[in-house]
């Protein structure tokens, strides 16, 4: 098929910081992004207000199909991932790899040796992201049980294991992109 008239589904969408005015359709594509947990609206507002050097909205034909909501870790060089959602409408492009890229590049992680998230371990899709950004970086993944299902979730949600991927510095994933 030929490049001007490919489907736009088949592009990467446009990676960038959110606005405050994103924050319902940031709430809006977690709600529909199972098994995620719901935050409220409110809480997508300050995420993209407050912390928007530090997370990523992904657009596609003016609709946000990506989010990853994060923060540096106070007074640590660590950058922690709280969500990674991808729409049905734009999965298998590679976007959760592109937009964790994006952001671990960012000069407001430029400190970051280390990204930290928390899966479950059920969660498949989580976990190949995770590994293959590790993959891709020449970084190393751990994990260790976190959050603990009956000592922190009063035994209402599986157990959060605490994922860390070494990052490189700076210049070296400047010479792997």
């Amino acid at each position: 098929m030929p490049k001007d008239i490919e489907n736009s589904a088949t592009q990467m969408p446009h990676l960038r910081k959110p606005d405050t005015t994103d924050g319902a359709d940031i709430w809006a594509l977690v709600k529909a992004c199972k098994p995620l947990d719901e935050n409220s609206m409110y809480c997508n507002l300050v995420q993209a207000d407050h912390f928007r050097d530090t997370c990523v909205v992904a657009e596609m034909d003016g609709e946000i199909v990506g989010w990853i909501s994060g923060h540096m870790i106070p007074a640590r060089d660590e950058l922690f991932v709280w969500q990674v959602a991808v729409s049905p409408k734009a999965r298998g492009l590679g976007l959760g790899r592109a937009m964790l890229r994006e952001l671990i590049e960012r000069d407001a992680c430029d400190a970051a040796t280390h990204l930290k998230t928390t899966i479950t371990k059920d969660n498949d899709a989580s976990w190949s992201l995770f590994r293959s950004l590790a993959r891709d970086i020449g970084g190393e993944l751990t994990d260790a049980p976190h959050f603990e299902c009956e000592a922190h979730f009063e035994g209402l949600h599986d157990t959060e294991h605490m994922v860390t991927v070494t990052l490189p510095a700076p210049e070296a994933m400047a010479r792997a992109a």
